[in-house]
């Protein structure tokens, strides 16, 4: 702060042309105007003053309303500085509310901190369910595909063994197609064996009756001896024949029923394991279905907890945001308050220096007031100007000025 300060003082004497005694008192009379000038914000200030003395009753008149209008102005300025001490009081008891009230608000409404670990617990042990769902349910695929696999094999097993079931039906068809033929052929020659029993049987029939049958023919051969030679060759070799056959059939029909009973038992065991394997393609696709269910169930659960959780975080981001606005407008005030403040008290320091230098320059002028002789025939006036370089209050230079007007 820069302060400039400019006094005036005017001296009039009256010389009457003698010189009065030294016992002669003069009495002088100072009359002065001061004005204050002080910028509001500190941007300058000045203080002047202009005095005189005349000897004289009406100088001394002049001179009680110079000091009447000092303490008119003194008071003046006391009252301004009063007014603004009353200003700064009041704006700090202000101040002092605004932050109660600030620390009142920021105690009420204050985010309050919620202990969300029972919430990340929780979410932990569904992450684990999950996962351990998502395990299962990759061991039940792969024991599912073990399942098919197995499955496709006794499938194949399943038709190898029914195509040689086939096979060995169908052989066992043509055996009984050839045991019905044997069966024929045999009961043809047991036909064969029944007539020519009956033939024998009449012929004995014949011989023992005595009937004589001659005929005149030539000598013929011998048919019986030659049907009974055809006979014996014959009856030789279907006798081989059927014991051929019946030992090679009998082979082969054992060896089928060997065969078949095995295929039986190994297709019953095959159809027992199909089954069993069924029951557990269908119980595993059950569990399947219910870890499935499970598993969308527990990620709906977890979908409503994020979108809740979410909800709850864009409510609290929200509330920090009005607090955050709230606390910025408070802060905005208070700094606002805080420089009006510091403008008030420069505007009191200001005025502080002010009263201190126009005190300082009114006991300089009253010390250096000369009292002088006058005389009735000269008028002198003495007009003496005192100049004074404030800065922050301090007075950093002063200039004297004196100059003498006579009459």
């Amino acid at each position: 702060m820069r302060f400039t300060t400019r006094s005036t003082f005017s001296s009039n004497y009256r010389f009457l042309g003698s010189v009065q005694s030294p016992s002669h008192r003069v009495r002088p009379i100072s009359s002065s105007a001061a004005t204050i000038y002080a910028g509001v914000w500190g941007s300058g200030c000045r203080i002047s003053g202009s005095g005189g003395w005349a000897v004289g009753m009406a100088g001394g008149l002049a001179g009680i309303g110079g000091i009447q209008g000092e303490k008119e102005t003194i008071q003046d300025q006391n009252d301004h500085l009063a007014s603004y001490l009353e200003r700064v009081r009041s704006l700090k008891a202000d101040n002092q509310r605004l932050e109660m009230k600030i620390w009142e608000h920021l105690e009420k409404n204050s985010p309050q901190v919620r202990d969300w670990g029972h919430y990340f617990k929780t979410i932990e042990d569904l992450r684990a369910q999950i996962f351990a769902s998502a395990v299962d349910n990759a061991r039940i695929v792969l024991q599912i595909g073990n399942a098919r696999l197995a499955a496709d094999d006794f499938r194949v097993k399943y038709e190898t063994e029914l195509a040689m079931h086939q096979s060995v039906e169908s052989d066992i068809h043509g055996l009984r197609k050839v045991i019905d033929d044997t069966n024929a052929l045999e009961e043809l020659l047991f036909m064969k064996k029944n007539h020519e029993e009956e033939v024998k049987g009449l012929q004995n029939q014949i011989a023992n009756s005595g009937l004589t049958v001659k005929l005149d023919a030539p000598k013929s051969q011998d048919l019986s001896k030659i049907t009974a030679d055809i006979r014996a060759q014959y009856d030789e070799l279907t006798q081989k024949n059927w014991e051929e056959l019946d030992k090679y059939w009998s082979q082969q029909i054992e060896e089928s029923t060997s065969v078949v009973t095995t295929q039986t038992v190994e297709i019953g065991e095959a159809e027992m394991t199909l089954t069993e394997l069924r029951c557990t393609a269908q119980s595993l696709e059950i569990n399947l279905d219910s870890m499935r269910n499970l598993k969308a169930s527990l990620e709906n659960s977890m979908r409503e907890v994020k979108t809740r959780y979410t909800m709850q975080m864009e409510q609290l981001n929200g509330v920090l945001l009005q607090l955050e606005s709230g606390l910025s407008q408070t802060w905005a005030e208070r700094q606002r308050q805080a420089q009006e403040y510091e403008a008030l008290l420069n505007v009191k320091i200001k005025l502080e220096a002010e009263i201190a230098t126009y005190c300082r320059l009114l006991e300089n002028r009253r010390t250096s007031v000369l009292l002088t002789p006058w005389t009735a025939a000269t008028l002198q006036t003495i007009q003496k100007s005192t100049t004074h370089k404030i800065v922050d209050g301090k007075v950093v230079s002063e200039t004297n000025d004196t100059k003498i007007l006579r009459h």
